[in-house]
């Protein structure tokens, strides 16, 4: 019973950690919105996007700590990251150099 106890008080420590930083991050860019997308066993990835179009993630230790980490910050969340959601990203020359880089031979990436 000890056990349990101390691994539920851990995961309520990480979501609440988790959404301090979402909350962190909405505040920064005037709102936010995410989608919480599975991860395997190494968790899940919380995908935000901020009312500016700046945009990042977190990756918490389980799905159900991400679901309960942007439910504690008080976000929209999406179903998927696509149509409306995934065109409020704004992209700048960093993420362009990266993309080409990766994919059609731009600049290294090392």
């Amino acid at each position: 019973m000890a056990d349990t106890q101390q691994v539920d008080a851990k995961a309520e420590r990480t979501a609440t950690r988790l959404a301090g930083r979402i909350s962190a991050f909405s505040k920064a860019h005037g709102g936010a919105e995410g989608q919480v997308a599975y991860l395997g066993q190494r968790g899940a990835r919380i995908v935000l996007v901020g009312e500016d179009g700046g945009w990042g993630d977190l990756v918490a230790p389980s799905y159900e700590i991400a679901e309960k980490a942007v439910a504690k910050a008080g976000i929209t969340v999406h179903e998927d990251f696509d149509g409306e959601f995934a065109a409020k990203v704004r992209t700048g020359p960093y993420e362009w150099s990266r993309m080409a880089g990766i994919q059609v031979g731009g600049p290294s990436n090392t």
